[in-house]
């Protein structure tokens, strides 16, 4: 596995695109950090630029990659070599790869314009996301053999989880706005792994007065070790769920 993962690695340390999201992050972040002139305001711009850019270029270039590297993928499923290790050697290099990237262009602008406890929360939150979106790329493009079906499934996903599926909580809340929703808005935050990085790092930088209630009743679970501990949890699972899905398919396909 790790020849493979070697060689994956550094097929993918050479795309452009790798080199053009570090880049990126570097430039937003310190634009960010330079205007706000305050390492709180910084982070909670980032957190914004982090929820959208992550995930989706986690998932669409993991997609795209995956099926640019078929045939190699079959000629490997034709030698002694376990499926799940082709498959876990693909991850690995798409994740590693992009956790770089994500580690140069945000970790270094953290560390010398805000090296505090939020930002590492921030920068935990950004690895959770690229590691959880990798895996969805990837049961994505096991789905579908066709990569216009599967480009399209990662996006729709991305689509959901980022937009549609905070429009559908708030359509809940304020339909049972009259019945104690706190319970039931944890269950779902913990349901979008976008969402639970969001409330996690807001309730780090101590702005839940701002939420409600139920911001002081997140703060009182989430704000606490504990609570970030249940949120890597729920994360881990975001991460394992897919890709063990995707590894059953994959060992199952007729390649």
């Amino acid at each position: 596995m790790l020849r493979l993962l070697k060689y994956v690695l550094l097929d993918i340390l050479k795309n452009r695109m790798v080199i053009f999201y570090a880049l990126f992050l570097f430039v937003i972040s310190t634009g960010l950090f330079s205007i706000s002139g305050d390492p709180t305001k910084g982070i909670a711009s980032l957190l914004n630029v982090v929820l959208l850019v992550t995930p989706l270029l986690s998932i669409i270039f993991a997609t795209i990659y995956f099926y640019n590297s078929y045939e190699f993928i079959e000629l490997l499923s034709s030698q002694p070599i376990q499926r799940k290790t082709i498959l876990y050697s693909q991850y690995a290099g798409l994740t590693i790869s992009l956790l770089l990237s994500l580690i140069t262009g945000l970790g270094i602008p953290l560390l010398i314009f805000a090296p505090t406890h939020e930002s590492l929360i921030l920068l935990l939150a950004a690895c959770g996301l690229t590691m959880a979106f990798v895996s969805l790329a990837l049961l994505s493009a096991l789905l579908t053999r066709d990569k216009a079906r599967g480009i399209g499934l990662s996006i729709l996903l991305w689509f959901y989880f980022t937009i549609l599926y905070d429009a559908f909580l708030l359509m809940i809340m304020f339909a049972f706005m009259d019945y104690p929703m706190e319970t039931v808005t944890l269950v779902m935050v913990a349901l979008n792994p976008i969402d639970l990085a969001r409330v996690v790092v807001l309730m780090q930088l101590d702005i839940s007065a701002l939420m409600g209630y139920t911001g002081a009743m997140m703060q009182d679970i989430l704000g606490k070790s504990q609570g970030v501990f249940a949120a890597t949890l729920v994360m881990t699972l975001w991460i394992i769920l897919p890709l063990t899905i995707a590894a059953g398919k994959f060992k199952r396909r007729d390649l």
